[in-house]
């Protein structure tokens, strides 16, 4: 007997094999707000600004004049009056050149002339205290001033010699006080002087010489007169 077979007719549903996507959703646009300044704010900021570069002018020229200042009280301390001589022209504004009253200017210097005697190292400290120092003397017009100025000093003092700031400290080698190179070239010698002896090392101008040729080399320890310069003090 033949075995009996069996159909089933089984059905099968089509699935799809792709599986649905979901795309991650969209960040939103940060939104951009445009920051915005009151309109008087940069007005305060120059404003600010100007006020800072005044305060800068005035404290720049409140320095400078007190320097200034400082500068008048050492030449010399005691100094209670000044004549002071414009050295600007107008178109270029003020500017004054100033010497203690007594001294005398010339060329953006003050001289002095002493009415007592000394050695010359006694002239010269006291020059040095003074805010100054004994005369140098680097050029003919130099020389021809202070001449000219001794002549019409000795109407009152009667004084020979005056020291300068010129000494040596080896016979012949000869220096300023101020460290000014000697420039044998501006020297003003009398006839016959230097007498380079080991006796003389300092100088006096002696203003007995018809022309400015009136340098002398004598001993240090002669009490003598002196002329004190320093630099005019510019204001």
């Amino acid at each position: 007997m033949a075995a009996e077979i069996t159909y089933a007719e089984v059905k099968f549903r089509n699935a799809s094999l792709s599986a649905e996507v979901k795309a991650p959703p969209k960040k939103k646009d940060c939104d951009h707000h445009t920051q915005k300044y009151p309109p008087w704010l940069p007005w305060l900021i120059s404003l600010l600004l100007l006020l800072v570069c005044i305060t800068l002018i005035i404290t720049l020229f409140v320095s400078h004049f007190s320097h200034n200042q400082e500068e008048l009280k050492t030449l010399p301390q005691n100094a209670t009056e000044w004549l002071c001589v414009s050295v600007m022209p107008p178109s270029k504004g003020r500017g004054w050149m100033c010497c203690p009253m007594g001294w005398r200017f010339f060329q953006k210097s003050c001289y002095y002339t002493s009415t007592d005697s000394m050695t010359w190292n006694d002239s010269k400290k006291n020059c040095t205290g003074m805010g100054s120092h004994l005369v140098v003397i680097d050029t003919e017009d130099e020389q021809v001033f202070l001449s000219a100025w001794l002549k019409e000093e000795i109407r009152y003092m009667r004084k020979d010699n005056y020291y300068i700031g010129l000494s040596a400290q080896n016979v012949g080698q000869w220096h300023w006080v101020d460290k000014t190179p000697f420039n044998v070239t501006a020297v003003f010698w009398r006839i016959g002087e230097p007498s380079n002896v080991e006796e003389e090392k300092c100088v006096v101008i002696h203003w007995k010489e018809k022309k400015h040729w009136n340098w002398n080399d004598l001993r240090c320890d002669i009490r003598s007169p002196r002329i004190c310069e320093a630099a005019a003090i510019t204001v």
